[in-house]
């Protein structure tokens, strides 16, 4: 059983604005194996945070193919993102539930997936690369 460990990002200037994702894959040891860090146009806080999560689905799916032999925990400081993901809040936001359902729609593919709320001290990796990607397209 693989063990993978990701801490995602997204934020936006201004709210709706000039937005950027950031995510940081790691093997269960700890040991950084991939990073997206993209722009991603005009978006809400919400769904740049949902667009992290996203991508790093896509990116695991890439790198671990063989899902159901795969253990997820994601690590956001998205804390309606989590617990909106975990089931404790509903969904209402339109564009949100596009982004949520297309989530949940893929989680079935693995051997587990834990969404976990961590302070943003404790996300910086995923922090700095979605501010990586908003400082070079602006």
């Amino acid at each position: 059983m693989q063990e993978y460990i990701i801490h995602t990002d997204g934020g936006a200037r201004g709210n709706p604005g000039p937005a950027g994702i950031g995510v940081a894959i790691f093997e269960s040891d700890g040991t950084e194996i991939a990073t997206v860090s993209e722009y991603i146009g005009e978006a809400t806080n919400n769904v740049a945070e949902y667009t992290a999560i996203e991508r790093a689905f896509a990116k695991l799916r890439t790198l671990a193919p063989d899902t159901k032999n795969v253990r997820v925990t994601v690590k956001l400081d998205s804390q309606l993102a989590e617990r909106q993901l975990n089931g404790a809040y509903k969904v209402k936001d339109v564009t949100l539930k596009t982004h949520f359902d297309r989530i949940k729609a893929g989680l079935d593919d693995f051997a587990s997936v834990k969404f976990v709320h961590v302070r943003r001290e404790n996300n910086k990796r995923a922090d700095e690369l979605a501010n990586e990607a908003m400082d070079k397209a602006m």
